[in-house]
């Protein structure tokens, strides 16, 4: 098998068999028992299926279902929710000066996942636009910031080192940021598309693939943390990436390659429609809603709030290093107060 095929042969069945097993809801005694016996049949795949898919297929399935039954062995204590760094970072936007009276708090939700400032009027206007996505942290957010990690460090150069460095950096920054806003279930798997995409890169002649970018991150998420199946921020996350993966790149190519601007916005539509249609059968079963704007939302939203992220990133950095840039300040409390407007007039449809 080649290594494309490999990784998906291994991820499906082992994540259909956590699915299974917490499908069951098998009480931790009841759990051991189903795992004694999972055990015996992993035993037979192995003997019976070195060059067998289905046995192959069979054999990572009881693994998935042994690894949900037998989850409480190594228990995760919760995250506290308490990160100084994290409340730095609250200061620093409260002491910044972001023109708009909701402004601060709308920022500190998106770089930090905290809401606790949001009045209901903005919290309800967000919901009801379809755009509750954004005030969630999420794999979006830290992909924001990822790329605009990657951007500061190119001055580093192309040689070997600096490649080297820039990979080790952006890993450790990811990492860090991710462990300060609480390590969600998105943002971990959003964290562990970065580790193997710059594993990669600096690997080139190794070939690869988003579709095995996405079942490398499934596995071994679901493999240390197997209760995330029951998540509906896990399940959302990877089905819209399930949805950029497979139908994205088809929806995307139906406009021919051209600089127009129109080009821009089918493709931002490509990228709405499939992750709507991949997660809007999970979003139904968990929140009973559909966002019926949720294309016009996305069009106007999702390019605001990725600017305000990456403008609002530099001006606090540059804040915090003195140079006090106000009108960067002042331009991204207005591009903040435009998507505030935007999402309040989709509310009122």
């Amino acid at each position: 098998m080649t290594n494309k095929s490999g990784i998906i042969s291994v991820s499906l069945p082992f994540a259909a068999g956590v699915s299974a097993a917490a499908l069951t809801a098998a009480p931790f005694a009841g759990g051991l028992a189903s795992s004694m016996a999972v055990v015996l049949l992993i035993y037979l795949c192995i003997r019976n299926g070195k060059r067998n898919a289905a046995a192959m297929a069979l054999l990572f399935f009881a693994l998935g279902f042994m690894c949900w039954c037998t989850r409480a062995l190594c228990p995760v204590p919760p995250p506290s929710g308490d990160s100084p760094a994290m409340d730095a970072l609250c200061r620093r936007i409260d002491g910044a000066g972001f023109p708009g009276e909701h402004s601060a708090a709308i920022l500190k939700a998106l770089l930090t996942g905290r809401r606790n400032s949001l009045d209901r009027s903005t919290i309800s206007a967000f919901r009801r636009s379809g755009a509750s996505h954004i005030l969630a942290l999420s794999g979006l957010h830290l992909g924001v910031l990822y790329l605009l990690v990657r951007r500061l460090l190119a001055p580093l150069g192309n040689s070997r080192p600096a490649q080297i460095c820039r990979s080790v950096l952006t890993i450790a920054l990811s990492a860090f940021y991710a462990h300060a806003t609480g390590a969600s279930p998105s943002i971990v798997r959003a964290l562990l598309f970065i580790i193997i995409n710059e594993i990669r890169r600096l690997s080139p002649s190794r070939s690869g693939s988003m579709l095995g970018t996405f079942c490398t991150a499934l596995t071994l998420q679901l493999a240390v943390r197997p209760d995330y199946i029951a998540s509906a921020g896990f399940q959302l996350s990877y089905l819209a990436m399930l949805g950029i993966t497979l139908l994205y790149p088809r929806l995307e190519s139906w406009y021919p390659e051209s600089r127009s601007p129109v080009r821009y916005v089918w493709k931002c539509a490509a990228l709405s429609i499939s992750c709507q249609l991949f997660t809007a059968p999970v979003a139904w079963l968990h929140f009973r809603s559909f966002p019926k704007y949720f294309l016009i939302t996305n069009l106007l939203a999702m390019p605001l709030t990725e600017i305000i992220i990456s403008a609002s990133a530099g001006a606090l950095l540059l804040d915090a290093a003195g140079i006090c840039p106000q009108a960067l300040i002042k331009a991204c409390g207005m591009l903040i107060q435009t998507l505030e407007f935007c999402l309040e007039a989709i509310a009122t449809i």
